[in-house]
């Protein structure tokens, strides 16, 4: 047994392990690693932790409230390294100590690069890894000042630690402000927390509660339940900085956030990005600059604040009044008004609108145009009035000070999708007119009208003059020149009803071909939860028993299993019968039976005994290039977990060479010990965990590179994405189209086992052997789109790309919400169901 001494040091050393592997992941997926990322924070946190862990006590008792500090001071006297830290570190310290005494915040932070308070914290261990010194003197430290005697198996996990730390010190740390290393560095932690804060924050509101100003910012009513880094990034994004061009900025622009308040005054500012442009409007309540000392009554000031984003207004509606600044009203593309911003006198609404229509260039421009006046600059444009004594326009004589009211609209007319809208206004316009004539003009026939009354003259038609012949019903005038106004009408109605039926047969042929394959993924049998009981508590120990001693339906044990799981107790004794190393239909003596005959073919399974045969060299050769890898494999197979002694991982080595020296055209591939390690858990016997691991392999052994099943998953994964989420789809495809879905890769070749921990992949793996029995053989894409589907949000809100999605799953390993989880793939298995079953 460990002692707790060991017990806090291993945990230690996974918490470090973990650090270095996602500052690793960093720098090979984002090619740098930025010097403020809370990853390198994080990581000297874990550190310091380590490196005071395990001092003599004869040292620690020396120490002083800042024990790193006082270590590496200590170790400066005899050790280089340490004494070129702390020279840096010195002058870094006085840099502070200056610049705090003359109270001057902004040069502080430009003559320390900007570093956070955290890694003020943590400065000597970062310094360290920024200077390239901390594995030498860790190292160091390990070697000469830790108590060999007392902590001889600290000893050894500490030099392992010291180790990788050569990893981090190689890399190169980057401190330039790129445009999104602020808004992509949170990790998966604070991803899921802020996601969290703002969901929770939607929920509250009642749905025929107008929705709030700003979309992705709601008040929680309590500043404790929002960062304050958080609002301290929003107030300072408000101004001009690295990421945005501030093009517009007043003080006391007027709003009515409701109508059963007064205005309130506010500050609005106009951002430009390299895509998009956005306009924030703050209450002056939250510009004081002291965000700590904010109250909840101030935090509810956060629910009136704007941000609208200007590729989503058409029109903006200016009113001038001769008395005040003049008012804006911003119409967005479904219509919906924004509430009104009221500017101060003095010019600042002309002011706003030329700011506006400059940020637009060169993509995009206000219709009607601001006018230019020589020696004023930007003007309102004059308004046109008809002439009454010509045709010709002319300009209105008006006076600068006279209110007039204009309606600007913004365009894009490099956009493609303006030009699409503009065409698809211009066509609806001419079918709805040309609908109205002909329904008028259908109308008046039917009362006796006649539309058509030509003026009599000679026909144009060649042929009818030659002739000199002409149509009744058209006198004088020519049969093919002009048709009959019912014969016009029919014809486009035909044309309208026939295109919206073959518009209807291709979405039918569509949605056919769509069943047609996702029925291939479901059962189509629809099984109930709740008939003939309730499936959702599980296959219990009452319900096995009466299993066992009486005739109970097979069907009926995969419905608890698929939908509640099998109690933990009795694991031992089902999962042989999920995976068929027992039949259903087998009688006690029968099982023995079954287990005598498989120990005896696991016991027949030695290479060594056929080792002096000729024919068996070639194969003896192949296996032993196979037992290498499985060696190496099972030395490093879950050591942390607690069954894994070096008994068991023997058990594990010998259950894995039977199984390769059985199939040696597939051999060993890496990945095979983690499918088995599960089985090996619960069954705790090496014959049986030996058949059931042949069992599960005849549908697993295709996953892996000499099988083609992997390819199948993903373009089924595709195929349920684009039926069952198309935005996620479309997102996915915008941003680097990783629709391939590689990123799955993992969780289908090994059944999601290195995703979560053991107790949760027991769950999902009867969950996935009962489903193939009860509602789908492909379970595991659906589990694949629930762990997908559960994150969607996050997803979409940081529009991530392929780096960003498998960054964000590697941190999340081991942390998912598997019974939610379950419960979803349920559902989206119910989903594509009722969707087949509804033809």
């Amino acid at each position: 047994m460990l002692t707790a001494q060991e017990t806090s040091c291993k945990t230690k050393d996974r918490l470090f392990l973990l650090q270095v592997k996602q500052i690793m992941e960093e720098a090979v997926t984002r090619k740098f690693v930025h010097a403020d990322s809370s990853h390198i924070i994080s990581f000297c946190a874990v550190v310091e932790a380590c490196l005071l862990h395990g001092l003599k006590r004869r040292i620690a008792g020396l120490l002083c409230s800042n024990k790193v500090a006082a270590v590496f001071m200590k170790v400066a006297k005899n050790f280089s390294p340490a004494e070129q830290l702390c020279q840096k570190v010195q002058e870094l310290e006085q840099l502070i100590e200056n610049n705090s005494s003359q109270n001057n915040e902004r040069s502080r932070q430009a003559k320390l690069g900007n570093l956070p308070p955290q890694a003020l914290k943590h400065l000597w261990i970062r310094t360290a890894l920024m200077e390239k010194l901390l594995d030498k003197i860790v190292l160091y430290l390990v070697e000469n000042f830790w108590d060999h005697e007392r902590f001889l198996f600290i000893l050894l996990l500490t030099e392992f630690t010291a180790l990788l730390t050569v990893g981090p010190c190689a890399l190169e740390y980057t401190k330039v402000k790129t445009a999104d290393h602020f808004w992509t560095d949170p990790s998966a932690d604070e991803l899921v927390q802020r996601h969290r804060i703002h969901s929770g924050h939607s929920r509250q509101d009642s749905p025929s509660r107008r929705p709030a100003l700003i979309q992705k910012r709601q008040s929680s009513g309590s500043m404790d339940d929002r960062p304050l880094t958080w609002v301290r990034e929003y107030v300072e994004s408000l101004h001009q900085n690295s990421r945005t061009t501030l093009l517009f900025g007043k003080n006391n622009v007027l709003v009515q956030p409701r109508d059963d308040m007064e205005v309130i005054p506010g500050y609005l500012s106009l951002h430009q990005t390299a895509d998009v442009m956005t306009l924030k409007w703050t209450p002056n309540q939250l510009m004081n600059g002291n965000m700590g000392e904010m109250d909840s009554d101030t935090s509810v000031y956060w629910d009136y604040a704007m941000t609208i984003r200007l590729e989503e207004i058409v029109y903006l509606h200016c009113h001038q009044q001769v008395n005040s600044g003049g008012t804006v009203v911003l119409v967005s593309q479904d219509g919906i008004q924004k509430p009104p911003l009221h500017f101060p006198k003095g010019g600042h609404l002309l002011q706003f609108l030329t700011c506006l229509e400059t940020g637009l260039l060169p993509h995009g421009q206000l219709d009607p145009p601001l006018w230019n006046q020589r020696g004023k600059g930007k003007i309102f444009p004059k308004l046109r009035k008809r002439s009454p004594h010509g045709s010709c326009d002319s300009v209105s004589d008006k006076e600068d000070d006279e209110a007039t009211d204009y309606v600007f609209r913004i365009l894009f007319p490099g956009s493609q999708m303006e030009f699409n809208k503009y065409m698809l206004f211009n066509l609806c316009r001419y079918c709805i007119r040309s609908c109205v004539f002909a329904l008028v003009a259908l109308e008046l026939m039917d009362e006796g009208v006649n539309m058509w009354q030509p003026t009599q003259r000679e026909s144009s038609c060649s042929s009818c003059s030659q002739n000199g012949s002409s149509d009744s019903s058209f006198p004088n005038g020519c049969s093919q020149e002009r048709a009959p106004i019912k014969l016009l009408c029919d014809t486009m109605k035909y044309q309208i009803i026939s295109r919206a039926f073959y518009g209807w047969l291709a979405y039918c042929r569509h949605l056919s071909t769509v069943r047609t394959h996702l029925s291939a993924l479901i059962k189509p049998t629809i099984v109930d939860p709740d008939v003939p009981t309730n499936a959702r508590t599980g296959l219990s120990r009452e319900v096995w028993g009466t299993f066992l001693q009486t005739a109970y339906e097979e069907k009926e044990i995969h419905r608890l299993v698929y939908y509640g799981g099998v109690t933990p107790s009795l694991r031992k004794e089902v999962w042989p019968f999920l995976l068929g190393h027992y039949h259903f239909t087998m009688t006690e003596t029968n099982r023995i039976e079954s287990s005598l005959s498989s120990s005896a073919d696991h016991q027949n399974t030695h290479p060594l005994s056929d080792s002096s045969s000729s024919a068996q060299q070639e194969q003896l050769d192949m296996y032993l290039i196979n037992l290498h890898r499985i060696d190496k494999d099972v030395r490093r197979c879950d050591r942390t977990y607690w069954y894994f002694s070096p008994e068991n991982l023997e058990k594990l080595r010998n259950i894995m060479c039977s199984y390769v020296w059985l199939n040696l055209d597939i051999g060993y591939v890496q990945g095979m010990c983690d499918l088995l390690a599960p089985l090996l858990v619960i069954l705790d016997d090496e014959v049986i965990a030996f058949s059931c691991f042949t069992e599960l392999m005849k549908r697993m052994n295709q996953n892996f590179p000499h099988g083609g099943a992997m390819d199948t998953h993903f373009a089924n994964m595709r195929s349920l994405i684009q039926i069952l989420d198309s935005e996620l789809f479309e997102l996915m495809q915008q941003n680097g189209d990783y629709t391939h879905f590689y990123f799955c890769y993992r969780w289908f070749l090994l059944d999601f086992k290195r995703e979560m921990v053991y107790d949760d992949v027991f769950s999902v793996w009867e969950t996935i052997w009962a489903a193939m029995h009860t509602s789908s053989e492909h379970f595991v894409l659906f589990i694949a789109l629930a762990l997908v589907e559960m994150y969607r949000d996050i997803i979409l809100e940081n529009n991530m790309d392929f780096t960003d999605i498998i960054k964000f799953f590697n941190e999340m390993a081991e942390r998912h919400d598997v019974p939610r989880v379950l419960n979803m793939a349920r559902d989206l298995v119910h989903k594509v169901q009722t969707l087949i079953e509804n033809k």
